[in-house]
């Protein structure tokens, strides 16, 4: 063999390698990229004042789009398809339907007077849609976009909670102060709790073995027997420092484990972090001010804060209980939904 001969046997075997590991690099690549896209998750968060919902792309935690809705938008979810979402625009009188691939306004749903918080069964067939001026609870067919009947509830309705089974939704009336359990088959209420002053949500655990409601003006959550319609332990928040007319408990979020409660305490500015086996509070994070509600993305890797007087959202990072990034949305940021691209 000659020299040169023994040269280009050299440089094909150095260009076999080098091609073989390019194309093992973009497969990782095209692996990586994959794995981003299917982690990336999409925000949607109503802004009360500005009449907006900010659009948040959760894998780079910035606002991409601004979406121009109705008057005074406050309670937001995605449909069970995801391929809409639903915000009510109380001074108007409805619910707004959002196309998520456009971004457009494609329907309006008959919601009843001042609409605020809703939620769906279970088929996201159904809608409940607590009407705070006329203290009813309308049932909405979400595919044929009619009404199919109300509850009569205490006076000014807001928190809106159903069970894991379907068959028990409960409604909060701010002044009567009280959680109405209402059978969604029969549509009649069964139960009427007594909770502290002005309570504003209610959230099931995924067990179903409780439903925490808060109680904005009292500053508390009470858990409550969903079967025994009882108060069995009421969740109270020390933070030093503060008054206690400051704690006023507002959004609840529940891991899917049932192991984590985590409560907005509105103008203290905190989020609890609950042991939800103990009832007991192991922690408060600092966040924006005056504190809403709260999303998690589907994976429970970051919980999304809405936070109305500083007008921005804060990133917690879940696992380690620590709050990561703060976003600036619109005016007087409210509610907030979370899906999956």
């Amino acid at each position: 063999m000659t020299p040169t001969t023994s040269i280009r046997g050299f440089l094909r075997r150095r260009r076999f390698h080098f091609t073989r590991t390019r194309h093992c690099l973009l497969g990782l690549g095209v692996f990586a990229l994959i794995g981003t896209q299917a982690s990336a998750f999409t925000a949607y968060v109503s802004n009360e004042k500005s009449n907006t919902v900010s659009v948040i792309d959760t894998d780079k935690f910035t606002v991409v789009n601004t979406i121009k809705v109705g008057q005074r938008p406050r309670g937001i979810e995605l449909t069970k398809d995801g391929k809409s979402v639903l915000v009510a625009v109380g001074d108007d009188d409805t619910i707004q339907v959002i196309d998520v691939r456009t971004h457009e306004i494609v329907a309006t749903l008959p919601s009843g007077p001042d609409p605020e918080l809703f939620t769906q069964d279970q088929t996201g067939k159904i809608l409940y849609v607590a009407n705070e001026n006329d203290n009813t609870v309308t049932i909405i067919d979400l595919h044929r976009r009619v009404p199919l009947g109300e509850v009569q509830v205490g006076v000014e309705p807001e928190g809106m909670g159903l069970s894991p089974d379907g068959k028990i939704l409960v409604a909060t009336s701010e002044t009567t102060n009280m959680a109405h359990f209402i059978d969604t088959e029969t549509r009649r209420i069964v139960a009427n709790v007594l909770v502290d002053a002005r309570p504003r949500f209610a959230e099931f655990k995924r067990d179903g073995s409780e439903v925490w409601v808060s109680s904005e003006i009292g500053g508390t959550v009470s858990v409550i027997d969903p079967v025994k319609h009882e108060v069995k332990k009421k969740i109270t928040f020390d933070i030093p420092g503060l008054r206690k007319e400051a704690i006023q408990a507002v959004g609840i979020s529940i891991t899917k484990d049932g192991k984590t409660g985590f409560v907005a305490l509105g103008p203290a500015n905190r989020i609890a972090v609950i042991n939800a086996a103990t009832h007991e509070v192991q922690k408060y994070l600092l966040v924006g001010q005056r504190v809403w509600h709260m999303a998690f993305t589907p994976d429970e890797k970051y919980l999304l804060t809405t936070n109305g007087v500083s007008n921005d959202v804060s990133i917690i990072d879940v696992a380690n209980l620590k709050v990561t990034k703060t976003i600036q949305v619109g005016e007087l940021p409210w509610g907030i939904a979370i899906s999956q691209q």
